[in-house]
């Protein structure tokens, strides 16, 4: 049986699997490959789907728009507030700087990565402290 274009290579297990495994790729392609250029696709098909898709791809392409947005606003501000207050001729701004970026990024990721499976095993998840809040329609199997 031929693919049809908008099935990824496998059968959707759930209503919306596919859309959900695009969102969470991109958000890590944004945080590992292309920065803004994914995020702008992200962000097109968030304000595209938002209103249609099924919940999981709609939970999904919610908190990777969501999380994106926060996470750089995090990256960008706090780095920002480092290198004001050290200044840029201070060894220990580097060391502060460096050290921040790299824990918060590799938690974005990491956390990233966690999300991703959950969506291939087409269920919901929700990033702990900065990830939006899950809809209360959900049951207890589709957030583990």
């Amino acid at each position: 049986m031929p693919l049809s274009d908008d099935s990824f290579g496998f059968e959707e297990e759930k209503a919306g699997q596919n859309l959900a495994v695009l969102a969470e790729a991109l958000y890590l392609i944004n945080l590992l490959l292309l920065p803004g250029i994914t995020f702008l696709l992200l962000a097109g098909l968030w304000f595209k789907y938002k209103d249609s898709s099924p919940l999981l791809a709609r939970q999904h392409l919610k908190q990777t728009t969501f999380v994106s947005l926060v996470g750089g606003l995090l990256i960008v501000t706090f780095s920002g507030l480092i290198l004001g207050l050290g200044g840029l001729n201070w060894e220990w701004t580097w060391v502060t700087l460096i050290l921040y970026f790299t824990c918060i990024h590799s938690t974005l990721v990491l956390f990233g990565m966690y999300a991703l499976i959950k969506a291939m095993n087409g269920q919901i998840w929700r990033f702990p402290l900065i990830g939006p809040a899950l809809p209360r329609s959900t049951g207890k199997n589709d957030q583990n």
